[in-house]
């Protein structure tokens, strides 16, 4: 019922359009015995997902993003009941038509962090960072062995010099200006960065846009989104907490770090947000305050030390 889609002109013209994707997403909530649940559409999210009542979520893939839906479903599986707050339990997931896969997984309930994050009292934004700080603790703990079949990269070195490679090209075509791109070469350069790290499981987007929270208490609920998971050094996974969770604030990073239960150089976890597959600094510097200077260490002294 879905047409096919392996390419990005392919993404934009089917994903978007609900008058393609409903009738398929209630052909398959039939098969799957949820027919009579209303469906919603949610608004945010790199994938289609859809509530399903008020107890489940559906989320597909296309082909283009198949690998995905095999990461999301393995990955929730995995983690059930296994960190301090909630992850969706995988109900159901596999094929569909057309090169599509889907999960089926329970609703978690609580919202958006990002979205009540200005409603967030400060005395208890402090707290929640630190909860978030032991949930990646505890997400960084749990063995990844058993993922390695689906989670990649398999060996770290070669995807660091992979994303090196790619750097300063995705900086350009995401608009930094060229006073910023040419000091991207030497700054890598200078930072050392495991090639053979200790191996944990990583988010790879720990953010606030993927922490759910209680309205009513402030207790962070849930935490979402494991299709982009890898197994790598876990310093990657605080190029997303630096600049959206503690988001350039150094005591929300401190609390955060120190709940973690170790620190990091600022200047490593700058490289890693510029060698994340996402690195968009453009964007980052639009959101986040930089130094006048515009150099990159005084980047990495402003988003990733915490005091």
């Amino acid at each position: 019922m879905l047409p096919a889609v392996e390419t990005d002109e392919e993404w934009d013209a089917i994903v978007p359009d609900e008058t393609l994707m409903r009738p398929a997403v209630e052909d398959l909530c039939a098969r799957l015995g949820l027919d009579r649940a209303p469906l919603v559409r949610f608004a945010d999210g790199s994938q289609p997902v859809y509530a399903v009542g008020d107890e489940h979520v559906l989320k597909l893939f296309p082909g283009a993003a198949a690998s995905e839906g095999i990461t999301e479903g393995r990955v929730l599986t995995h983690l059930q009941q296994r960190l301090p707050v909630p992850t969706p339990q995988v109900r159901d997931y596999g094929t569909y038509e057309n090169g599509w896969r889907y999960v089926l997984m329970s609703r978690l309930r609580g919202v958006g962090l990002s979205h009540a994050w200005e409603r967030v009292p400060g005395s208890d934004r402090e707290r929640i960072v630190a909860e978030a700080g032991g949930i990646l603790a505890a997400l960084h703990a749990i063995d990844p062995e058993p993922l390695a079949d689906v989670l990649g990269p398999g060996d770290w070195g070669t995807f660091l010099d992979t994303r090196r490679a790619a750097a300063v090209g995705q900086q350009r075509d995401r608009g930094l200006p060229e006073s910023w791109l040419e000091q991207i070469p030497l700054f890598l350069d200078s930072v050392t960065l495991p090639r053979d790290p200790r191996r944990a499981l990583l988010h790879t987007e720990f953010m606030r846009q993927h922490l759910l929270v209680d309205p009513d208490t402030w207790r962070l609920t849930g935490l979402l989104d494991f299709e982009p998971a890898m197994i790598g050094d876990r310093a990657y996974d605080f190029a997303g907490v630096g600049l959206f969770v503690s988001c350039g604030d150094p005591k929300l990073l401190a609390r955060f770090l120190t709940a973690y239960g170790r620190s990091f150089e600022p200047a490593q976890l700058l490289a890693y947000t510029l060698l994340h597959v996402h690195s968009d600094l453009p964007w980052y510097l639009r959101e986040l305050s930089a130094p006048a200077e515009g150099r990159l260490e005084s980047l990495a002294e402003r988003w990733f030390t915490g005091v």
